[in-house]
């Protein structure tokens, strides 16, 4: 067996997160700590090298006579030198003694030649041991004293420097970044208040030019090396605690969006999941485990930056004051915009990733925010990711989000929250006539009958086939079209389900507009077993009288658009709708919004094109005549599409050429007032319409008045040219449109007719009328000077 390795395994990412969280005053107490504990430790040094030299002392031989210390007084002195003995050395012998004093060697080598060396070095030692120790000095100094080196002629003395020193400096070291907000912050001069507003200005400024360049400093690092330097985004992610009042709001600012930019550039485009605790004790490369450890950092960066943002947003929402004051309430507004502003951004650019989920989730009810640049900023992110999304994941989990919503409040929404979802990418869904459909008729093969009718080496293509298309499905990362129709039936069902509770339960509410709108939108796709309640629901809408022409008329394009689709295996006549859209066509005119002639060509479309072997000709013909009264008294562009669509119903009716002749079929008048397109007797009438169209402003509506008027020819002089005659009515409204108010094409300004010279006033009358005006002039004396009685 190999040797055995060590279990030491290298702490984990989130391990150092957390420790590296430690807030300061926690650091500073255990640097306390740690100095008291050092301080501990010298005191009993100390104590236990003073025990050791009291028992040097007792145990040294003590002199035979004492004396007292040398006193300080003269007379004393003189006491003191009396009291010494005089019989202890002579005067040569005090003058040896003193001239052996005065050579190096008298210490050294002439106290004893056996024991030299031991004493020398126990003298030296303990002349060491007898310097004092100034621990206050020491701590001011921030200085340790270690143990000394002893040599053969000397004894070297260590000292080093407190180690909290050097943590501090490695700690300065290893966060670099920190320390421009530190010189930020102790460097606000203590007179910053009496400076001149021009100074203050100017102190801001140079302010915020050292955290620009901090912050594209490290932002920078983080792109340009997202493996070494996940550390960056920490301290990038700091800087939205910003406590500096003059900068705070700009410097947060300036890192969220420059947070959502570093995401945006180094997230991946899968997304990342939890690793199993079986993957976590697999031994993997080095480059695999450093991999590992980015994701998850990532992740969790990641995170940490979307909960600071949702925490601004309820700071503002909440009209949270902090205790520092270092935001004023005015500008959490700003910052909130700002947060949204960048999910939004996450949101459509980063659906794949983690979490987005959860941004959907913050940012759903903000669609239904009463500040408006809010509100809109959401709708609008919603409408680009229905428009963008493919698969339908997403839209699904926000139509969740959005039904859930909007029963909880009890449909108090905002009806922009539901027009978001006309824009959803639903083309196909599972429809139970489908599935009827799919359904084989004849009876299922057995398996002696498969293996019968394929042999071995069919059986084991077809197999292969099918596991080699699922591969590729997964290595191309795309979704099958069995599962993206299933993800769309599935968001289709709760729309259906939020329109549905609306009309049963909110009919007078603000939200009905939009939807009917969705139901008009999305009506091609209802199931046939809602065909009869709806139909029923819209009936007794319109007849109630409460609705405005829009949302009548988004109920009439509702049922036809049923009927022409699905619906038309239903023996239904819906001659209320053709009533409907009869009457409301009067009231239609170029002051009404002009979006409304979009739903009638719509509904034109459906009612007599497309049905046109389910109606009469008599309601072709009062349609023909009633829009072609409307093409008077609208805009241009309606009144093409109108004229547009009178063409496809002479196309579809030919015998509505009735209405070019003047002569009476039938018995009757024509009655205009009546709102029954059968009984009202529109082939008694003429189409006069169009000879007033044929002067219009307009080059177009001129060139479609005169098609009609000579029964629309689709060849000769009369006939449309190919551009005009291959667009339907929509896209010619669309084409023609005055939005920008300018017309298409534009109009010719007058011609200027200046005459030479003016007509004199009597020069207008013939021979005749001169001489009988000279003649009653010459009667009549006028005398304007007389008063009157």
């Amino acid at each position: 067996m190999g040797p055995l390795r060590s279990k030491k395994r290298r702490p984990t990412f989130r391990r150092l997160l957390k420790t590296s969280g430690m807030k300061l005053e926690n650091k500073l107490k255990s640097r306390q700590l740690k100095q008291q504990n050092v301080a501990k430790k010298q005191r009993k040094e100390q104590k236990r090298l003073r025990q050791a030299m009291k028992g040097a002392a007792l145990q040294m031989p003590r002199p035979l006579e004492t004396y007292r210390k040398r006193p300080e007084d003269e007379d004393e002195e003189e006491e003191f030198l009396e009291s010494l003995p005089s019989d202890m050395m002579d005067e040569e012998d005090l003058k040896e003694m003193t001239a052996m004093a005065q050579k190096a060697s008298f210490i050294t080598r002439d106290l004893g030649p056996v024991h030299s060396s031991k004493t020398k070095n126990t003298d030296v030692v303990r002349s060491y041991e007898k310097i004092p120790r100034k621990m206050a000095k020491m701590e001011e100094k921030e200085v340790i004293q270690l143990l000394p080196i002893k040599d053969k002629d000397r004894v070297i003395p260590r000292s080093i420097e407190r180690a909290v020193k050097q943590h501090q400096e490695e700690e300065e070291k290893e966060e670099p970044a920190e320390m421009p907000e530190q010189e930020e912050d102790d460097g606000v001069p203590p007179s910053y208040m009496e400076l001149t507003p021009e100074e203050r200005e100017q102190f801001r400024i140079q302010t915020l030019n050292i955290k620009k360049q901090r912050i594209a400093s490290m932002a920078s690092a983080i792109i340009s090396d997202p493996l070494n330097n996940m550390k960056r985004v920490k301290e990038l992610r700091g800087m939205m605690m910003e406590a500096d009042p003059s900068v705070a709001v700009s410097v947060r600012k300036m890192v969220m969006v420059s947070l959502m930019e570093v995401f945006k550039d180094i997230a991946p485009t899968y997304r990342i999941r939890p690793l199993t605790s079986a993957e976590k004790n697999t031994k993997v490369k080095k480059e695999t485990q450093q991999l590992r450890e980015f994701e998850e950092s990532l992740v969790s960066q990641y995170k940490f930056y979307l909960e600071d943002l949702e925490q601004t947003i309820k700071d503002w929402k909440q009209k949270k004051r902090k205790r520092s004051q270092v935001v004023s309430f005015q500008s959490y507004r700003s910052l909130a915009e700002v947060s949204v502003r960048c999910l939004c951004e996450l949101l459509l650019s980063m659906p794949h990733f983690n979490f987005h989920n959860n941004i959907i989730v913050v940012l759903v009810p903000l669609m239904n925010d009463p500040l408006k640049k809010v509100a809109d900023m959401c709708c609008d992110a919603f409408r680009k990711l229905f428009q963008e999304d493919r698969v339908g994941r997403a839209s699904l989990a926000t139509v969740r989000v959005i039904s859930g919503l909007t029963k909880s409040l009890n449909y108090n929404v905002r009806p922009e929250m539901l027009r978001t979802l006309l824009s959803l990418r639903i083309k196909e869904v599972e429809m139970k006539k489908d599935l009827e459909a799919t359904v084989p008729k004849a009876k299922f093969m057995t398996n002696k009958e498969k293996k019968k009718n394929l042999s071995r080496m069919q059986r084991k293509w077809k197999k292969a086939e099918e596991k080699l298309e699922k591969e590729l499905l997964e290595a191309e990362a795309s979704e099958s079209k069995e599962k993206k129709t299933k993800l769309h039936t599935e968001t289709l069902n709760i729309i259906f389900l939020i329109y549905f509770r609306i009309l049963k339960k909110a009919q007078r509410s603000v939200l009905l507009p939009a939807v009917l709108e969705g139901l008009a939108n999305f009506a091609h796709l209802i199931n046939l077993e809602f065909f009869d309640d709806l139909l029923n629901v819209l009936q007794n809408l319109i007849q109630s009288g409460n609705l405005t022409n829009r949302e009548s008329l988004h109920c009439i394009q509702t049922v036809f658009t049923i009927l022409s689709g699905q619906g038309d295996a239903l023996n239904i006549d819906p001659l209320n709708f053709y009533s409907q859209l009869y009457k409301i066509l009067l009231w239609l005119h170029a002051g009404a919004p002009n979006d409304d002639i979009i739903i009638v060509l719509r509904c034109l479309d459906a009612m007599l094109t497309r049905r046109r072997k389910q109606v009469t000709l008599q309601r072709a013909m009062a349609f023909f005549k009633r829009l072609s009264v409307l093409s008077l008294h609208v805009l241009p562009n309606a009144s093409i599409g109108i004229l547009a669509a009178n063409r496809a119903t002479m196309h579809s009716f030919p015998k509505c050429d009735f209405l070019l002749d003047n002569e009476i079929q039938g018995s009757g008048f024509y009655l205009m007032e009546l709102d029954e397109p059968e009984h009202c007797s529109a082939q008694n009438t003429a189409l006069w319409e169009l000879h007033t169209l044929q002067r219009h402003f307009h080059p177009v509506v001129r060139r479609f008045a005169g098609h009609l008027s000579h029964g629309a020819p689709s060849d000769g002089s009369a006939a449309l040219s190919m551009e005009l005659s291959r667009r339907s009515p929509l896209e010619l409204f669309e084409d023609y449109s005055v939005k920008n108010m300018t017309f298409n094409p534009p109009v010719a300004s007058p011609t200027s007719k200046k005459k030479d010279q003016f007509v004199v006033g009597t020069a207008l009358l013939d021979n005749r009328l001169q001489k009988q005006a000279d003649s009653i002039l010459s009667d009549t004396h006028m005398d304007f000077t007389s008063t009157c009685h």
